[in-house]
């Protein structure tokens, strides 16, 4: 594996965290809970897709394997992140972390980790396709 693949996700993981803290400092205080979330989902996506734009394009991956490998690997870090810290340290019950991915009810993070799965790929498409028309 490659680190830069670890030190990537971990600054994904700092954004997520800066997009949280800043929807609870501003507008969370004025709108609804799942508002509020709904909301810093679509901001935590775009910021993913700086973030990931810029990985890409400075380390692109050899192949559309690796980019996939990329994807694959960041949602599954996050994913045990999530269960595994907001469980044990933030202290969230099993139920409230799997409400989470209640689209039916609103909730939007499942696009959060489809994102990070096939934004690699994408990103790496769109650097090959530049490429191949220069």
């Amino acid at each position: 594996m490659k680190l830069r693949y670890l030190y990537a996700w971990f600054v994904l993981l700092l954004v997520a965290i800066v997009n949280g803290g800043l929807r609870d400092l501003t507008y969370g205080k004025h709108v609804s809970e799942l508002l509020a979330h709904q909301i810093s989902c679509v901001i935590g996506i775009a910021l993913f897709a700086v973030v990931i734009s810029q990985h890409v394009r400075r380390w692109p991956p050899a192949s559309a394997r690796e980019a996939w490998f990329v994807g694959v690997f960041w949602m599954a870090l996050t994913v045990a992140f999530e269960f595994l810290f907001f469980h044990y340290v933030g202290g969230h019950s099993w139920e409230a972390l799997l409400a989470n991915y209640d689209m039916a009810r609103g909730r939007l993070w499942p696009l959060i980790l489809l994102w990070v799965l096939v934004a690699p790929y994408f990103f790496y498409r769109i650097l090959n396709k530049k490429l191949d028309n220069e």
